[in-house]
């Protein structure tokens, strides 16, 4: 299952993946062997490459002709592919999406190999030994759709209320694969209200964007109560009447996200995050977890009370964003960047990768309206100037594609963090009670005075993205030590109720939802190799920490 909703009607589309494809590793005791394995998939889930660090390749044959094009929602972590043994594309980080473009395909069986590689080097700056696994494998849908020789990319609506009224800006991009210009009909359709831009010139060989204001009438707008979702459809035909030769579908809702002062407002309200962290992670599936393990975690996630997901450390599937849109689940969604040193980010392969991240995020996922913020860089060298560029530049990035919602980043630098000027939120992960001791309220009373007497913050709206405490499901002893499921669900109360009843906190986000996998050759020292931190277990068994939070969310 690709996405929640039909992205086209006229454009021929269908998945690649969904059924079993020929994997095949390349390196250690068993290369070259084929093996038959569901797709998407990550290849720890196999019981012979559970530990597997190196290349493999995965094969499948299609037929097609003419012109395709071939979209990737996620290959981890390094991408080469090739059909019928010709490179078409390579591309970096498994979590955000890329293409191919081929002209005038045979009328024949064709072979696609895609060679994934998880190992970390030097090339890899995002992709590092870190507090969660990094898996290979073709991890998210592969799509073939046949194009003509123009075909929108992608629509962006960005909604704003002005002067009672609901208003839209819209965007739509279409890419010309041939070497000479093109005139085309573009139609746009949104929620109702319909846009013409006749004859219309498609530069040779690239992008052209288009961008039209619309008023709308009798409209609902977006909120977690009632998440309303409108189509937003785009079409083009050839001018005089010609045919329709394209047409491309997706869904926003009508929402504003702004911040006001110590406030954060979604359509003029102020708005109390209650929300979980939660990596893409399951002892079955890895990182590919499919629709109905999506919809299970979104589940747990409503029982629990809260009203938003953190997206930790990287830019999510699709198809769970859209089931936060359609059940009102507010999203931090950040760019692949967790624990970083100023060494780290000064790997010359660090400033372009990052980059691409967020451009590929943001482009993809725009028109969410579950996404309220976007985050970058978690925990990482913000204390140093280097790391300062880093995050200027990136926000500078953020802004330029989408100055529609605030971002930030999660900062765990205590009294040493000199970056509180650049975002628009700050953001901190605090663990009192887990790696110190001290009182939860003395700790977020002593962090917010100093972010607002002695730094650039000061006045900003202020988040808690991560507090939590490491439990073992079904560890108990008679003291109640730590790592006990009873120490855990003592220590989250007590951080929730100071962070939840610090009056000038905007809200907090748990670590985490559930436990997780870590890369063991960073992390191996962590009880069970694991990130023991969940309300829930990794099989989503609920700890003694869950009805703590139920009730406190509640």
């Amino acid at each position: 299952m690709v996405r929640a909703f039909n992205t086209h009607e006229i454009r021929k589309q269908r998945e690649l993946t969904g059924c079993l494809w020929d994997f095949s590793p390349c390196q250690g005791e068993n290369a070259g062997k084929v093996y038959k394995v569901a797709t998407p998939c990550c290849w720890e889930s196999h019981p012979v490459f559970a530990g597997y660090r190196g290349e493999g390749e995965y094969s499948v044959t299609f037929r097609a002709e003419g012109n395709i094009r071939l979209e990737f929602k996620g290959v981890s972590h390094t991408a080469t592919v090739f059909l019928d043994g010709k490179e078409i594309a390579s591309h970096y980080n498994a979590y955000t999406i890329f293409d191919a473009v081929v002209k005038n395909l045979e009328n024949k069986e064709h072979k696609l190999v895609i060679r994934a590689d998880n190992r970390f080097s030097e090339k890899s700056a995002l992709h590092i030994p870190n507090d969660y696994m990094s898996y290979g494998g073709v991890s998210r849908p592969v799509v073939l759709e046949n194009i003509n020789d123009a075909y929108i990319r992608w629509i962006h609506i960005t909604p704003f209320y002005q002067d009672g009224q609901w208003k839209a800006e819209v965007e739509i991009c279409i890419r010309n694969i041939t070497d000479n210009d093109m005139e085309l009909d573009v139609q746009a359709e949104v929620a109702g209200e319909t846009i013409l831009w006749k004859k219309s010139m498609a530069v040779a060989d690239g992008e052209t964007v288009l961008k039209h204001e619309i008023e709308f009438d009798n409209v609902s707008s977006w909120t977690p109560a009632s998440p309303v979702l409108y189509e937003a459809r785009g079409y083009l035909s050839i001018p005089g009447g010609g045919k329709t030769i394209d047409d491309y579908i997706d869904r926003f809702g009508f929402r504003e996200v702004k911040t006001e002062g110590k406030h954060i407002l979604l359509n003029g309200e102020a708005i109390k995050i209650k929300g979980l962290c939660r990596h893409e992670d399951h002892p079955q599936y890895g990182c590919a977890l499919p629709y109905a393990a999506m919809a299970a975690d979104l589940e747990i996630v409503r029982d629990l009370g809260a009203n938003s997901v953190r997206t930790s450390h990287y830019p999510n599937d699709e198809l769970f964003l859209d089931l936060c849109d359609e059940l009102g689940i507010l999203v931090w969604e950040e760019n692949h960047a967790r624990g970083l040193s100023e060494q780290d980010m000064r790997n010359p392969n660090f400033e372009w990768q990052a980059e691409q991240v967020i451009q590929e995020m943001i482009t993809s996922h725009y028109n969410h309206p579950s996404i309220y913020i976007w985050g970058i860089l978690n925990e990482c060298a913000s204390e140093s100037e280097y790391g300062k560029e880093c995050y200027e530049k990136q926000f500078n990035l953020i802004k330029k594609l989408d100055s529609s919602r605030p971002h930030s980043f999660a900062s765990c630098k205590f009294k040493t963090d000199i970056c509180f000027g650049l975002p628009d939120i700050v953001s901190y992960n605090i663990y009192p009670l887990w790696y110190h001791d001290t009182p939860p309220e003395e700790y977020v009373d002593d962090l917010y005075k100093w972010i607002q007497n002695e730094t650039d913050g000061a006045g900003k709206p202020f988040l808690v993205t991560e507090t939590g405490a490491g439990g073992i499901y079904g560890y108990h002893n008679p003291h109640n030590s730590k790592w006990t499921e009873e120490y855990q669900a003592e220590a989250l109360e007590k951080q929730l109720k100071a962070v939840l009843g610090y009056e000038d906190c905007s809200g907090v986000y748990i670590w985490q939802f559930c436990d997780i996998r870590v890369s063991e050759e960073c992390f191996g020292g962590r009880p069970r190799t694991m990130n023991n931190k969940g309300v829930v277990d990794e099989y989503r068994r609920p700890k003694m920490a869950y009805n703590v939070v139920k009730r406190i969310f509640g």
